[in-house]
């Protein structure tokens, strides 16, 4: 084996062992887009050429947002692919694994994005899918201000900061929906305390009446346990409007 190649096996092993302390440490930030700024961090750290980076969430594949911008061109170019209609984010996240842009100014695929892109001052993009979970997805999205800046070796770091990423993120969503689950299981349980005190009736009961109201008012039930907690009132239909 060429000793290049080698070097660059044990580059790779090397951040995939950093990438992951990094995963494992994000994981204790109290919320994902937390998480998802240390992986844009290690991104302009790590990948060669990168000059500003985020992630773009899509839902419903039309809607863009913007999370973790390193600067205003991240949030400049979401906004671009939102208008246009079109750019590699969406191309990576539903059509390919990586889109490499490495002229924005030559680009054809998406003539009205790239003339854009190139004027607001993106010259290079690298776009690398995160996740896709039905019309919703995931990017991270890395801008370069020179052309051909990107290369192999910028891709596959890309892909192993990605990877960690997604992981990082998920087990995040993961703890942060649990913990959503404890505390509503929580709030509908005193709640029912409070009418089962209040009007000397079960716990099956009181769930009724919870839910009934929740119905009544097009509120969640976990709305409806909240709005009795506070103000020890159950809502009517002119609280939700």
């Amino acid at each position: 084996m060429p000793s290049s190649q080698y070097g660059g096996n044990e580059r790779e092993r090397d951040l995939a062992t950093e990438l992951a302390e990094l995963a494992r440490g994000l994981q204790q930030e109290p919320d994902s887009d937390a998480i998802l700024g240390g992986f844009v961090h290690a991104a302009l750290e790590l990948i060669p050429g990168v000059d500003e980076g985020s992630v773009s969430i899509v839902l419903g594949r039309r809607a863009i947002g913007c999370r973790a911008p390193s600067g205003d061109l991240p949030v400049r170019i979401d906004a671009l692919q939102m208008e246009t209609g079109e750019g590699p984010c969406m191309e990576a996240a539903y059509e390919h694994r990586t889109v490499r842009v490495p002229d924005m100014a030559l680009e054809t695929r998406w003539p009205l994005f790239a003339q854009r892109a190139t004027e607001a001052g993106a010259k290079g993009m690298l776009s690398i899918q995160l996740w896709v979970e039905g019309d919703d997805l995931g990017a991270l999205n890395l801008y370069s201000y020179e052309a051909n800046a990107f290369t192999d070796e910028s891709e596959n770091i890309g892909l192993l900061v990605a990877s960690h990423a997604a992981v990082a993120f998920a087990e995040a969503e993961k703890s942060r929906q649990l913990h959503a689950a404890v505390d509503s299981r929580d709030a509908i349980g005193q709640a029912k305390g409070v009418l089962m005190e209040r009007h000397k009736i079960t716990g099956e009961q009181a769930f009724i009446v919870l839910s009934m109201a929740s119905q009544r008012t097009h509120l969640k039930l976990r709305d409806v346990a909240d709005y009795l907690i506070t103000s020890g009132e159950l809502p009517n239909e002119n609280t939700a409007r």
